[in-house]
C-alpha cells in the first residue's frame, strides 16, 4: 500500500498540480455536530431518493417534499397517521414511491431515538472517524434505506467527515492491494477503515479529503 503522499501525488498530476488539487478538495462541516434533526431527516430522505432516480427531478421537487413533510420536523413526520401519510402518496409535490416516502417516518422516529443517545448531531456527526464503519453498520442497522452508498453519501452532504466508496475510490483501494473487489463484507471494510486510519496518521488528514484524493488518482 502506497502512502498518502504518494497516492497525492498521483493525483496532483492528474489534476494540475499540488495547487490545483487542493482547490478541489472538500472538508467536513466544523460545526457538523450541531446539525438540527430536520436537516439530517432531509438530507437522508433526498439521498434515499437520488438512489435509482433523476437527481435533477428530485432536485427540481425539493421544495414540494419540504412543503409535504413540514419541513421535515421529526415529530409530525413521525406521527403522521395513515390518513395523512395516504395523502402524501396523492401529492404531485413529491415523487409517489410509496416505499421511499414510507422512510421519512421511520427515519425520523430513528433520529428521535437518538436523543436518549446524546442527539443526532451528537451521535452522527460526533462518531469517531476512525470508526465510521461502525457508524455506516448502526445507519444499515438502525436507520431505513441507509445502507451501502446512500448512508455514505446521506453522511457526505451533510458535511460530516466521511469516504465515500465510489468506483474511483474503490479502484485505488484495489490497486493498493487494500481490496480485491468492491468492499461489502465487513471484513472488507475492515480493511478499508485501517487503510483510511494509516493514511489519517500520515498525513492528519480528514477522510473527507483523502476519500477525495484517492478518487482524483484514477
Amino acid at each position: 500500500m502506497r502512502s498518502f503522499d504518494e497516492i497525492h501525488a498521483i493525483s496532483a498530476d492528474r489534476h494540475g498540480g499540488p495547487a490545483a488539487l487542493e482547490e478541489k478538495l472538500t472538508k467536513p462541516a466544523p460545526k457538523i455536530t450541531e446539525l438540527p434533526e430536520d436537516r439530517w431527516l432531509a438530507i437522508m430522505t433526498k439521498c434515499i431518493f437520488q438512489a435509482g432516480f433523476n437527481w435533477k427531478v428530485i432536485e427540481a421537487k425539493w421544495d414540494g417534499f419540504e412543503e409535504v413533510f413540514h419541513g421535515f420536523d421529526p415529530g409530525p413526520c413521525a406521527f403522521m397517521n395513515e390518513d395523512e401519510f395516504d395523502r402524501v402518496l396523492g401529492d404531485s409535490r413529491v415523487v409517489r414511491n410509496g416505499a421511499k416516502l414510507a422512510t421519512v417516518r421511520a427515519n425520523a422516529a430513528f433520529l428521535m431515538e437518538l436523543r436518549d443517545e446524546g442527539g443526532a448531531g451528537q451521535v452522527l456527526g460526533g462518531w469517531p472517524s476512525t470508526d465510521y464503519i461502525g457508524l455506516l453498520e448502526m445507519l444499515k442497522k438502525r436507520g431505513a434505506r441507509l445502507g451501502g452508498n446512500t448512508g455514505q453519501y446521506a453522511m457526505r452532504f451533510a458535511g460530516r467527515d466521511s469516504f465515500i466508496l465510489s468506483q474511483d475510490v474503490t479502484a485505488r483501494l484495489i490497486a493498493e492491494g487494500v481490496i480485491d473487489k468492491p468492499a461489502t463484507s465487513k471484513t472488507a471494510l475492515k480493511s478499508v477503515q485501517a487503510a483510511f486510519n494509516t493514511w489519517m496518521e500520515q498525513s492528519g488528514r480528514t477522510l473527507t479529503e483523502i476519500s477525495r484524493v484517492l478518487a482524483m488518482s484514477c
